[in-house]
């Protein structure tokens, strides 16, 4: 199991930033033109992918985050240690609202989210920075 701490090792890093790069290649975007990559760490170290998919009736695509929350707790984890998101574009893409929400029901509030473009990578925050005086799963009594 991993430490729920915001040191990332630079070759896990780079596993991230590999992942969300090449997840952003195969997002669905053909309304935004936008594609988004998210790589998500697992409690044990695993990677897992998401990439974001539109649809003609907006706001009902998925964003990359959920897509790679969901394949993690397919995976079996439910505990993620960090984030790294990757976008195109003139600003650094975070996570937007309701997938810091999503994001707060597996990761602590000291998590990092990275960020990255095709190009070099981005800010880096703590879920708490984001999301700040979240309401998540202790609230109702859960770890």
């Amino acid at each position: 199991m991993l430490p729920m701490s915001s040191d990332l090792p630079y070759n896990t890093i780079d596993q991230l930033l590999l992942a969300a790069r090449a997840a952003r290649l195969n997002g669905y975007a053909p309304y935004s033109n936008y594609l988004v990559g998210a790589a998500v760490l697992d409690d044990q170290g695993r990677v897992h992918v998401g990439c974001n998919v539109e649809n003609a009736a907006y706001p009902e695509g998925l964003c990359a985050e959920a897509g790679a929350l969901s394949a993690m707790v397919v995976a079996g984890s439910t505990r993620a240690h960090a984030v790294l998101v990757v976008g195109t574009g003139g600003t650094w893409v975070t996570p937007c609202g309701g997938c810091r929400q999503k994001l707060r029901e597996f990761c602590a509030p000291e998590a990092p989210i990275l960020t990255a473009s095709d190009t070099e990578m981005g800010p880096r925050y703590t879920l708490a920075q984001l999301l700040p005086q979240s309401y998540g799963p202790s609230h109702l009594g859960l770890p």
